[in-house]
This record gives structure tokens, C-alpha cells and sequence, in this order.
């Protein structure tokens, strides 16, 4: 099992089993901090409490000497070491001490108990296989699947769900069995067998009356701490530099802080301006006078539809996995560590939905009803052709719940999942297809919610664990590289929850605190420019070098595909999209990547069973 992971951590695998025989603990170590004396399983002084971890502690230099004071000895300098002694102290509830991101199992010898922890936000992965006889658990599923007793079955609720997600959404995973423990979440197996699970933090995004200067002035000052923490290693440190404000703004704060130039990455595409933000990246790393190192993207990128699917281990539809996948191995050969934006974003109201489902809340229920008639008209009649796909969106989603809305902006084929599985698939209801949404919303009401702050919050507890922050874990650490977002710092998520809207949103400008924040370092032909997003040109490449691996995958008679989706189905959006008539680039690299997974199940089987 932990043999699997060894990609994750290149540097020290080992194995160990408790005195009892009752617990087993594998880990395969990246090393960051204490490079010679911080392998783990990490144990307490007599030896009783033992911890295997993935992840940074932050506040760990804190949290120690605290334990210090209270007695206990230290023998090594690593972060990890005060998970031990901090559950001496504080019990399971240590983890509401943690400032980092983290998955973390540890055992205790005398009370025969387990304890299971991960972050916050959900940076660090952690999934289970719970029975009768106990858990088995991983930082990915390939690590459980690799146990005797596992029989990877596929979930026949998996892939309606990843269809209409594009990821399969909340605690499911495409197996029978494995779950994923949920981010800000501690779970106990005690030596009884009984098992208990709470969330110990919620991201609970209320806006209270702050004034702007202060909104602007607290943002910036948290960053910079955020930033700094970030910057504790004892390998070499880098940055992400997209071009965009959020990864510019990290940048030239660590420029301001390291007394050396910073290490920064970026990652463009051959011969596609219009997805090219490698210009901007340049100007940002010529000012803050960085040691900078881009690469360009092209077609023959599709090679790496097999390698991603066996990273992930199940099928996922997030196409820009293949830039950070690739950027992550470009800086893995200059560095061990890396800041990146992620979470600005979520944090500040940085996309277009956020914008728009302001408008779709404002608007009379009778005129979104007319508006979604009105849309379901416009690809019916030839009038309507040069009629803009993102006002048609709009008007479908004003009209529908805040949940559907959600899925039909942030989804690939929820809307319409009946019409496309296969007949022998079971077609989920409309109410199992919308649970984690409607779930999420659920959440997010309460006295003092906005309409942003419900989406804001909707956002963070979905999309950002379970599509970001997946593609960026499984793409990075691929390569053994570690990424580190100062956006996702707890204390700068707190504040930023509690902002006003006006500070996030104001008139037709997103991000305005952030912007206001930041705006000494990062240079206005940047702060002021439109967003790109970090997407891949898709729709063209499938319409043209592509096109072959979506006719190969997706049209020859028998393609595993059809197990779940109807071919008249996947004919029909392909030949649309390949005429020009329709964009259904994300669904179709959906159903490519759900190809590739079951060719690797079925490989995986065969040799299984023997050849």
C-alpha cells in the first residue's frame, strides 16, 4: 500500500505495525522540513503514540515550544512532531490548534484507538474504506485498492454522478466502499469498534459592516502573513506565475521577503493567444526580477490522457489538469516547493457566476420564467444563432434553483443525464444529482447570508475541494513537488468571510478589496485586465489534432463508453461540436477521460485474473 504512493514522496518509505497487531502504518515521505531526522511514523518519547502525516503545519514552531513548556522533549525539528505530543496534551482535538494543511493518521497504542484528521480547506486528501473488521485508509485510492481485502467494484452511482459534475461529488468515490473523509473533519475509531465523525470547522462566509479602507488594509496585512508562513523550507522554494492578480500578488510578496530572486513557473500554449497568459506572466517576472522558467503547451499534450487517469484514479473532467500537471514537472526540476494563487478566487468573488447569480436572485421569479422560455427557444431557431451561448446560459439558469443553477454553470451534463445514460444505467433523481449542492446551500443559510455570501460559501465547500484542490494535489505531487496556498491561510479565510459584499463585487469589477490590496505591487496591466482562467483550448483542439483520440475513444462501435452513456447520445455532441454548430468540448472530454478509466479497469482486471 504505501509502495503505491511513493510519487508522493520519493525521499523515505516506511512501514510499521503497532505491538498489538490491531493498527499498521505505511508512509513515503517528501522531505521538506528536518531533512535528516523527520522520517515518520513519528512517535511519542515512550513510543505509544505514533502518527504517519502529509501536509505542513504552519504554526508548528508555536505549537512547540507551547508543548515544550508543558513538559515534553522534542527529538527531531519537524512539523510532524507535534501532532504526537499535541495529542498527548489536547487529545483528538489538537487538530482545532493546526494552522496548515494536512491529512493525518494517528495511533494510540494504550487506548487501542485510531484518530483520522484533514485540513481545513481540503488541500491534503484522505480516503477510507470502512468494514466490520476496521478502516483502511490512503491518500489515494490506488493505496487502498492495493490491500488484499479491497475488490475495487466500480459504484454504479459514481459515474452518473461524475457525468454530471465532472468529479464525483462529496464523500462518494467511483468505488463501492471508499469515501473520502470530508475536509475540516476529525474522525475516532475506538478500540470498541465504535467509529465517530464531526466536522470541526465551517467555513461560514457573513458579511458584517466593515468600512473599505479596513476591509483593504486587513487583506493585505493577513496576506502577507500568509505568505511568509508559506516561505519555511529546507529544500528549494518556488512560485506559480500565471499572469493573473492573485499569483502575481504572492509573487511579489515573496520577491519583497527572500533575499534572493524568487523562482517562478508558467505554462502557455503554442499558437493560442486568446489562452496564452505567458506575456503577462513575463511582465510580472521582469518586475518583481524573478529567475523565471516558462513552458509551452501544444497538441501532443494528449499523451497524457492514460498517465492523469492513473494519478487520479478515477475519471476527472477538468481539462486544465494537463497544464498543471505539466507546469508541476517543470518546476520539479528546480525546486521541492511552490506558492500558487489558488483560492483568490473563492475568497473574493474572482468568476462570472458569482456576478451572475447576483442578477438571477435580483430578477422577479415571473421574468426568469420567461427568460428561460425564452432561451429554451434560442437553439431551435435559426434567428437566434448569433445570439451570445453566455447570455443563453444566463437566462436557463435565472429560472432555475439556486442548486441548479449552480450544477448548470459549474457541471458538464446534469442538466440533462436522463437523455444520456445508457438504458441499462440507473438514472439518479433530479434530487440525488443536486444533493451535494443543495446540501452546501442548505448550509449557507442563516441570519445575515447574501446572495454572494451563499454562493461564495457554496463555492468553497464544493468546487474548490473537490475539483481545484484535487487537480492541484494529484497533478503536483505526480512529481513529488509541493504546493502551498497563502490564499486558503485560515485566518485570511475568516476575514475574507466576513466582508462586506460591496468590497467583493462593485459595479461590474470583481475582486475589488484583493485588487485595492494589492495594487503597489502588482502592475495595473494586470489588475485591471479580464480573467482567462487557466483553460486549455479544448474546443479547437478537438475540432482539429484531436480529433482522431475523440473519433478513436468515443465513435467506433463498442467503445467502452457505452456501458453508461448512449451512443446516439455521444454521436450527437460530437458531430454538433465537430461542425461548429455547439461547444460540448467539456462533455466530450469528460467521456474521454471516463474511456480512458475503464481501459484501465479493464487492464487492471485482466491482470488480476491473470492475463
Amino acid at each position: 500500500m504505501a509502495a503505491t504512493l511513493e510519487h508522493r514522496g520519493p525521499d523515505h518509505l516506511e512501514t510499521w505495525m503497532a505491538p498489538s497487531g490491531r493498527c499498521a502504518l505505511g508512509h513515503a515521505r517528501l522531505r521538506v522540513i528536518d531533512l535528516t531526522a523527520g522520517d515518520q511514523p513519528v512517535a511519542n518519547e515512550d513510543g505509544s503514540v505514533q502518527v504517519v502525516f502529509n501536509g505542513e503545519i504552519y504554526n508548528f514552531r508555536e505549537l512547540r515550544d507551547e508543548l515544550r513548556r508543558a513538559g515534553h522533549e522534542f527529538r527531531t525539528a519537524s512539523d510532524t512532531e507535534v501532532l504526537v505530543h499535541g495529542y498527548e496534551s489536547w487529545g483528538p482535538d489538537l487538530v482545532e490548534r493546526l494552522e496548515g494543511m494536512f491529512a493525518f493518521a494517528l495511533w494510540d497504542e494504550a487506548e487501542a484507538r485510531l484518530v483520522l484528521a484533514r485540513d481545513r480547506a481540503g488541500k491534503k486528501p484522505l480516503y477510507l474504506l470502512k468494514s466490520s473488521g476496521g478502516v483502511v485508509f490512503g491518500s489515494e485510492m490506488k493505496a487502498i485498492l492495493a490491500h488484499p481485502d479491497v475488490m475495487g467494484n466500480v459504484d454504479p452511482g459514481g459515474v452518473p454522478l461524475f457525468l454530471a459534475y465532472g468529479y464525483v461529488p462529496g464523500e462518494q468515490t467511483v468505488y463501492e466502499g471508499i469515501t473520502k473523509l470530508p475536509p475540516a473533519t476529525l474522525a475516532v475509531l475506538e478500540g470498541d469498534g465504535s467509529w465517530s465523525q464531526r466536522s470541526y470547522w465551517q467555513s461560514r462566509f457573513r458579511p458584517t459592516p466593515i468600512s473599505s479602507r479596513e476591509a483593504v488594509k486587513g487583506v493585505r496585512s493577513r496576506l502577507e502573513t500568509a505568505v511568509e508562513r508559506r516561505l519555511e523550507a529546507d529544500v528549494p522554494l518556488g512560485a506559480f506565475l500565471s499572469g493573473g492578480v492573485d499569483s502575481t500578488a504572492v509573487v511579489g510578496l515573496m520577491a519583497g521577503m527572500s533575499d534572493r530572486p524568487v523562482r517562478t513557473f508558467s505554462i502557455g500554449f503554442e499558437g493560442q493567444p486568446a489562452y496564452d497568459e505567458t506575456p503577462f506572466a513575463q511582465e510580472a517576472a521582469r518586475l518583481f526580477g524573478t529567475d523565471h522558467t516558462e513552458f509551452k503547451v501544444g497538441p501532443q499534450a494528449i499523451d497524457l490522457v492514460d498517465r492523469l487517469v492513473e494519478h487520479y484514479d478515477e475519471p476527472f473532467g477538468d481539462s486544465s489538469a494537463i497544464p498543471t500537471f505539466i507546469v508541476s514537472a517543470l518546476a520539479r526540476d528546480h525546486v521541492t516547493v511552490a506558492l500558487t494563487g489558488d483560492g483568490g478566487d473563492e475568497l473574493f468573488a474572482g468568476y462570472l457566476r458569482f456576478q451572475g447569480n447576483r442578477l438571477a436572485e435580483m430578477m422577479p421569479r415571473w421574468v426568469a420564467g420567461v427568460a428561460g422560455g425564452l432561451a429554451r427557444f434560442i437553439p431551435h431557431n435559426p434567428d437566434f444563432r448569433s445570439f451570445p451561448r453566455r447570455a443563453e446560459r444566463f437566462l436557463l439558469a435565472a429560472a432555475a434553483s439556486p442548486e441548479e443553477r449552480w450544477l448548470r454553470w459549474i457541471g458538464f451534463m446534469g442538466h440533462d443525464l436522463g437523455d444520456t445514460l445508457a438504458d441499462s444505467v440507473a438514472t439518479p433523481s433530479r434530487q440525488e444529482v443536486l444533493a451535494s449542492f443543495s446540501e452546501a446551500f442548505r448550509r449557507a443559510e442563516g441570519k445575515g447570508s447574501t446572495s454572494l455570501s451563499r454562493a461564495l460559501s457554496v463555492n468553497f465547500e464544493t468546487y474548490l475541494p473537490e475539483d481545484l484542490l484535487v487537480k492541484a494535489d494529484r497533478c503536483s505531487m505526480a512529481h513529488g513537488l509541493e504546493l502551498r496556498s497563502p490564499f486558503l491561510d485560515t485566518d485570511l479565510v475568516e476575514y475574507a468571510a466576513r466582508l462586506p459584499d460591496r468590497t467583493k463585487i462593485r459595479g461590474r469589477q470583481l475582486k475589488w478589496v484583493l485588487k485595492q490590496a494589492v495594487r503597489d505591487i502588482v502592475p495595473a496591466s494586470i489588475l485591471h485586465r479580464g480573467k482567462m482562467g487557466f483553460g486549455i483550448p479544448l474546443p479547437e483542439w478537438l475540432r482539429g489534432p484531436w480529433r482522431p483520440l475523440l473519433e478513436d475513444r468515443l465513435l467506433v462501435p463498442g467503445a467502452q463508453v457505452h456501458e453508461w452513456v448512449r451512443p446516439d447520445a455521444v454521436e450527437r455532441m460530437a458531430r454538433m461540436h465537430l461542425a461548429g454548430g455547439a461547444d460540448f468540448a467539456h462533455q466530450l472530454w469528460a467521456l474521454i477521460t471516463l474511456d480512458a478509466w475503464l481501459t484501465r479497469q479493464r487492464r487492471m482486471r485482466e491482470e488480476a485474473d491473470g492475463g
